[in-house]
């Protein structure tokens, strides 16, 4: 992609409206563009990591042996009074010009229980997992901290269905362990953490947390174990021993949630009156389970870990571009950046080409800003080589397009 053809540009300066790190880099960077408070427009650089980040949740669920579908965001009233939760404090409730009365999707436990009814009749049609991505709607009065907490966002909601706990428990692992494995690709590092059910369910559930100062949860954590709380539920304090491995510390920290998953049990099954039918012919109430993980969250918290005071810096897995590739203008650097640009493409090197007829200095502002791996200049200076640099190193080297291929692939 030639950077003087992107259909957004980076600005000089941070928005004025944004605290957040996230929002501030993001938008500055013309990754995205806030409409409103907690609603942002994802532009091509945002949306290509964005992309990435589904993909690999996509690969992961794929892998576990959930099937994808797309459910509608527009929720009418009867599914949410099935299960009480019409009129809840965070859902955007309207009327339709026919009278009719909707809420938009800010979860689909009820659409999901009432398709369910048309497929699940059998043991034999048990266990079953289905997930979509898709954007929800909740009515945030707090929409601040860019996309780590917005009025509309994008989430990935899996939903399991099984014949009793114990196979709902076994599922529940399979999609911690997916979860780790989406996480370890990401480059976040996050605890697996005890917390209330809210709106979901009254049996505690699990959060994925990103320990980071600009999270709004507070967690209770093991220096040297696994154990992990959330406050809201939390039986130990800063400082006390810890009552699982005995031996380590209890420390606290904020958190961003990036992640969640819920023991769902027949609550909703319930609800619709969603059963299967036993080998002896009898119904048993089926037993569900809820897992989401917000890739727009997702990409928001990384924006906080990964940065510098020149601007993002992507890992690898998610980066919109592999190499950003950068021509200073000078006799003859044109033709062989433009080969360069020709060489990298055709070896499969996602690339963001700079052939904009701007100055040296606000080129290489840009390439901090919009945080590409990999920087390669081509420049009077660099003669028949290219001056690469990591975008998280001090320093460059000078190599040849071999060798470019060998570092950036």
């Amino acid at each position: 992609m030639k950077q003087s053809e992107l259909f957004s540009k980076t600005s000089k300066t941070f928005p004025s409206d944004e605290e957040a790190v996230n929002a501030k880099y993001l938008i500055k960077g013309g990754f995205v563009q806030k409409m409103s408070a907690g609603v942002y427009s994802f532009l091509p650089l945002g949306l290509r990591v964005l992309d990435k980040i589904k993909n690999i949740i996509r690969e992961e669920m794929n892998a576990i042996g959930a099937e994808e579908l797309l459910m509608q965001s527009l929720v009418a009233k009867e599914y949410w009074e099935k299960s009480g939760r019409w009129h809840t404090n965070v859902a955007y409730e309207f009327k339709s010009p026919f009278g009719e009365e909707f809420a938009l999707g800010w979860t689909h436990e009820e659409v999901i229980s009432a398709i369910a009814k048309h497929f699940i009749n059998s043991y034999q049609d048990l266990p079953k997992a289905v997930y979509q991505i898709q954007t929800k709607f909740r009515a945030e009065q707090r929409a601040k901290n860019g996309l780590l907490r917005g009025r509309e966002f994008l989430m990935k909601d899996l939903y399991s269905f099984h014949t009793d706990k114990e196979n709902l428990e076994e599922y529940y692992q399979k999609v911690i362990k997916a979860y780790q494995k989406i996480f370890k690709r990401l480059s976040l590092k996050v605890k697996l953490t005890e917390a209330a059910g809210g709106a979901f369910t009254k049996e505690y559930t699990h959060e994925f947390q990103l320990l980071h100062p600009t999270g709004e949860d507070t967690i209770f954590y093991c220096n040297k174990c696994e154990y992990s709380q959330n406050k809201e539920i939390a039986v130990v304090q800063k400082g006390v021993q810890c009552p699982t491995c005995g031996s380590g510390e209890i420390q606290e920290s904020a958190g961003i949630e990036v992640a969640n998953v819920f023991k769902l049990g027949t609550r909703y099954s319930e609800a619709f009156n969603l059963r299967y039918a036993k080998p002896d012919g009898s119904q048993e109430l089926i037993v569900m389970g809820s897992y989401g993980i917000g890739p727009s969250r997702i990409m928001g918290a990384l924006v906080e870990v990964y940065n510098d005071e020149r601007g993002i810096i992507w890992p690898k897995s998610i980066a919109p571009y592999q190499a950003h590739l950068i021509e200073i203008k000078g006799k003859g650097v044109e033709s062989r950046a433009r080969k360069i640009y020709k060489n990298l493409k055709e070896a499969g090197v996602e690339v963001l080409y700079d052939d904009r007829d701007v100055s040296a200095g606000q080129k290489f502002a840009d390439a901090d800003l919009l945080g590409i791996p990999w920087r390669a200049v081509v420049s009077e200076k660099t003669g028949d080589q290219i001056e690469l640099k990591a975008r998280d190193s001090q320093t460059a080297k000078l190599v040849n397009l071999e060798e470019l291929l060998k570092k950036i692939k």
